[in-house]
This record gives C-alpha cells, sequence and structure tokens, in this order.
C-alpha cells in the first residue's frame, strides 16, 4: 500500500491536487505517519474554480496551505465513520459540515468515491474545491 500523496500521484485524476500539496510543502506532512483523513479534489473540480483561480493560489501559499488543510481532518476517518458525524475539524482549524442524507456531503461537496485506504490514512474524492470561511 501507499501512502497519501503516492496513492493521489498515481490514480491520475489528482495532479492539480498534488501539485498544490507540493508547492504549499505539505507532500512530507502526507506522506508522514498521521493517519489522515484527506476529502481529494478531483482536476475536475479544481477546474470548476474560476478563471486563474489555482494558477492564483499557486503564487499565494499561505492561502493555499489554509484551503488545502481544510480538506484534511486527523486521525483515520472511514465513510462509516464519517456518515456518524455532523461536522469535523479540519488541521487547518475549522469545521467541515457533514451530511449524509442523500450521500454524503462535506461542506456541499458530494464525497464521489469513499475509502480509498492508504498506509497512512483514508481518501474520500469529492467533487468540488471547499473553501474555508
Amino acid at each position: 500500500m501507499s501512502n497519501i500523496v503516492e496513492t493521489a500521484t498515481t490514480a491520475g485524476s489528482f495532479t492539480t491536487l498534488v501539485a498544490a500539496v507540493q508547492a504549499a510543502g505539505l507532500g512530507e506532512t502526507l506522506s508522514g505517519p498521521g493517519p489522515f483523513t484527506v476529502f481529494a479534489p478531483t482536476d475536475e473540480a479544481f477546474a470548476k474554480l474560476p478563471a486563474g483561480t489555482v494558477q492564483g493560489l499557486l503564487k499565494n501559499i499561505p492561502k493555499l496551505t489554509q484551503i488545502l488543510t481544510f480538506h484534511v481532518v486527523p486521525g483515520k476517518l472511514m465513510a462509516a465513520d464519517v456518515v456518524k458525524l455532523t461536522s469535523a475539524k479540519t488541521v487547518q482549524g475549522q469545521n467541515l459540515t457533514i451530511a449524509a442524507q442523500n450521500g454524503v456531503t462535506i461542506n456541499g461537496a458530494n464525497v464521489i468515491t469513499p475509502n480509498i485506504e492508504t498506509d497512512n490514512g483514508v481518501i474520500h474524492v469529492i467533487d468540488q474545491v471547499i473553501l474555508p470561511q
């Protein structure tokens, strides 16, 4: 099994996320022991952002780091754990809102693929980039 960064890299649908993680200097952390739960936006999710947003964030590392760490929750929360929660505190410090009525949403983003297990946690794929307040 691979760690979170290796798994995301191998999947091929997270090139923007992996590039952002590396630009923000979070690659080592998310390759470390963890465990972490990552709500990972796909390349398609990043593409939904207004034009120029990703390029702008890659030049604003503090803001990029805030957004990326808002997608990470300490600990390993499998889908069975996530559906029992209404919120979860992120590494960034703010809470994510979790709803599990019709599928699972994280701050309004749909979980499209749950439970991709890694050596140091779990990835749940989401269909949009979520932004802290």
